[in-house]
């Protein structure tokens, strides 16, 4: 059984985080206009090919269109609600503890949407990240291993799954 990625599932958001992303994005919209008159005004500046101003105002440009299409899409995908009260299972908007093999030490973090990480100060996994994925609908006392990024297999106990607490 395969269990449900974060794009397949929605992207869980506290109301919170929801709101501070929307007004992100509203405040980046509401600036196009000035951004346009920014890199018109290099323009009449003279020859593009030299123009350091022209080119600044248009990556700047670049950088903020993508950024209002990240946050479209993520406020699209969100399911904003109270994250879940009990829990007995690694799922979006869980605490959970781990413990990595040959390890004593446990480590606590949130697992859910990136965005959620300036409303905590809990370290915040995806679902869709190596360790995200591998542990998501494990319970505790479960071992899984996952593959990292440098191609090392990782091996990490669960520990405990509790619900989140914002």
């Amino acid at each position: 059984m395969t269990t449900p990625t974060e794009n397949e599932q929605g992207i869980w958001l506290t109301q919170e985080a929801h709101d501070r992303l929307k007004a992100e994005l509203d405040q980046l919209v509401a600036g196009r206009p000035a951004m346009a008159a920014e890199i018109n005004a290099r323009r009449e500046e003279g020859d593009l090919k030299e123009n350091g101003g022209y080119h600044a105002a248009k990556e700047e440009q670049g950088k903020q269109e993508g950024r209002i299409r990240q946050l479209t899409d993520l406020l699209r995908k969100a399911r904003v609600g109270e994250p879940p009260t009990t829990a007995t299972t690694a799922e979006l908007g869980t605490v959970i503890t781990i413990r990595f093999q040959g390890d004593d030490e446990t480590e606590k973090f949130l697992l859910g949407s990136r965005e959620i990480a300036g409303t905590t100060d809990l370290a915040v996994y995806s679902p869709e990240s190596a360790m995200g994925s591998a542990i998501l609908g494990a319970k505790p006392g479960t071992s899984v291993t996952y593959q990292a990024p440098n191609g090392r297999d990782i091996t990490v106990e669960v520990v405990a799954v509790e619900p989140f607490v914002p």
